[in-house]
């Protein structure tokens, strides 16, 4: 029995979280900072949904984070030991605290006055070299910043704290990639997740990891237990994106992949964190000549799993080459029926062939 206690904080996080996040959306929906229009946008559809969604989702990932942390005080700051990056004391609450709150912050600026003009890394640092700041390029600097306090939090020597600065950031940057379609950026989120646990596990389990300590239920399960908050949160809010109400926006997108990031940061080997790292770039490259929605429409795999549990999208009717349709039939008034039988009882008169309705 005992080997299965250090799964319940997991579980816990995630439920905490969850809850949190449905409880901050309610709260939002219901009193709106600044109003309902100032949320308001449009979506591919052209129709209105709210980005409340975001901050509520950070909102609820957070507080979990805190909770539990607060609960579990001695667990809280703790002594992990990874396969092949030194050992080195780290909170388990703060980093993803603060990675979450940083996203959602430089987020919400660049989703309430941002113009759109420029997307991308390429447009936010073209702007920038022209003398142009936009709110994109405040939002990359503010990421940045939000990594490096992130790294900081973690320790480690110069190289972890790198390598950890660019999960962060660059997390929070690639999820907001991906949220272009309803549900799109949380099923990869999700899908993160699990990764980012399963690979904490192997590594835990792993050959190197009996001999450091890390091996164990309780070494296996921290990637949970630091995806579990993100994650929860997140899947709590998936109905209302899927069904196209509301949307995670860059504030939702970016502490989200923040998040996770941090999660990455705080569970995985070195090796795994600078593989990780590279999967984040060469995307985040790739997506200023690729886009994304294109390949996973052309990919049927991708597309069941993009377009599962959304509405379907309408297709237009089709134009196809017949002869030409036929006129529908004239009513006349009883005037002009009367009209039209005296021409026709007129000697010598050409009748007209129209179809009439009597």
């Amino acid at each position: 029995m005992k080997g299965a206690s250090p799964g319940l904080p997991a579980l816990a996080r995630g439920t905490v979280a969850a809850c949190a996040a449905l409880g901050a959306y309610a709260a939002l929906r219901r009193y709106p900072p600044a109003g309902e229009e100032t949320w308001r946008r449009t979506n591919h559809r052209g129709e209105h949904v709210t980005l409340l969604e975001g901050p509520a989702v950070t909102a609820g990932a957070v507080a979990a984070q805190v909770l539990t942390a607060a609960v579990a005080a001695p667990r809280s700051g703790r002594t992990t030991v990874g396969r092949d990056y030194p050992e080195r004391v780290r909170p388990s609450a703060l980093p993803l605290a603060l990675a979450g709150l940083g996203g959602v912050a430089f987020g919400v600026v660049d989703d309430l006055r941002g113009s759109g003009k420029r997307r991308g890394l390429r447009g936010h640092l073209g702007a920038l070299a022209h003398g142009e700041v936009t709110t994109g390029t405040v939002k990359l600097a503010g990421l940045a910043v939000a990594g490096l306090g992130t790294a900081l939090l973690e320790g480690g020597d110069t190289g972890d704290v790198v390598i950890n600065a660019g999960l962060v950031a660059g997390g929070a940057n690639l999820l907001n990639l991906f949220d272009l379609r309803p549900g799109r950026a949380i099923k990869v989120a999700t899908l993160s997740a699990g990764l980012i646990a399963t690979g904490s596990a192997l590594a835990a389990a792993g050959p190197a990891g009996p001999a450091k300590g890390a091996a164990g239920p309780d070494g296996r399960l921290a990637g949970l237990r630091a995806v579990a908050a993100p994650a929860g949160a997140a899947l709590a809010l998936l109905p209302e994106d899927l069904s196209e109400r509301a949307m995670l926006g860059d504030a939702g997108a970016n502490a989200l992949g923040a998040m996770l990031g941090a999660a990455a940061a705080q569970t995985l080997p070195r090796s795994a964190r600078l593989g990780l790292l590279g999967v984040i770039v060469a995307l985040t490259v790739a997506s200023e000549k690729v886009s994304f929605t294109r390949v996973i429409e052309a990919t049927p795999a991708l597309r069941w799993l993009d377009m599962l549990g959304r509405r379907p999208v309408a297709l237009a009717a089709p134009v196809t080459a017949g002869p030409a349709p036929v006129a529908a039939p004239v009513t006349l008034t009883r005037t002009e029926r009367l009209a039209w039988w005296v021409r026709r009882r007129r000697p010598g008169r050409h009748r007209r062939n129209r179809a009439v309705v009597l």
